[in-house]
């Protein structure tokens, strides 16, 4: 089985290339491919430039616990995301971030699909880092940079807190 997932980028596609009467300059190209790894459910994902990560169902319906399940992958790419914006803005703000460690927690609804209900984000911040700026940091992580919480606040309710260890 090989699945692929695509977005279309200016600087790959060239100017005036016209798909469904959309120009693909204003679009991103993005690609994704699996392959079935063993057993029924496990799949590994490769990116085009070559990461790889191990899918797999949960137990209960046949998956053998090889890797993230679909679902857990959202919440690391919320974590990922998040993370890489709120570091890059406390960065431009020259504040001085030792460390971050991001942990998430979600609860799902019980009938299918099981999409979040909600999902609540911490950050543990290490340094002497100002508060205000930390709040402006992760104000502007969610309300504007990481796409992935501005696509999963669509249907669920997304929190998030922090700490800061001096």
């Amino acid at each position: 089985m090989h699945i692929a997932i695509y977005a279309f980028n200016s600087a790959d596609v060239g100017s005036g290339i016209m798909v469904n009467g959309r120009n693909l300059v204003h679009l991103y190209i993005m690609e994704i491919n699996l392959i079935r790894k063993s057993g029924k459910f496990n799949f590994e994902a490769e990116n085009a430039s070559g990461f790889k990560v191990e899918l797999d169902a949960k137990q209960e319906i046949g998956g053998e616990g090889k890797g993230f399940r679909p679902m857990e992958m959202l919440l690391a790419g919320l974590g990922g995301c998040s993370g890489i914006d709120m570091v890059n803005v406390l960065t431009k703000q020259k504040e001085p971030l030792d460390d971050v460690k991001i942990s998430i927690k979600a609860t799902r609804r019980e009938e299918i699909p099981q999409i979040f209900e909600e999902i609540t984000i911490h950050f543990d911040l290490y340094g002497a880092l100002s508060p205000q700026k930390v709040e402006r940091a992760l104000s502007m992580t969610f309300e504007k940079y990481c796409s992935v919480s501005n696509i999963l606040e669509r249907s669920a309710k997304l929190k998030y807190t922090y700490e800061i260890h001096t």
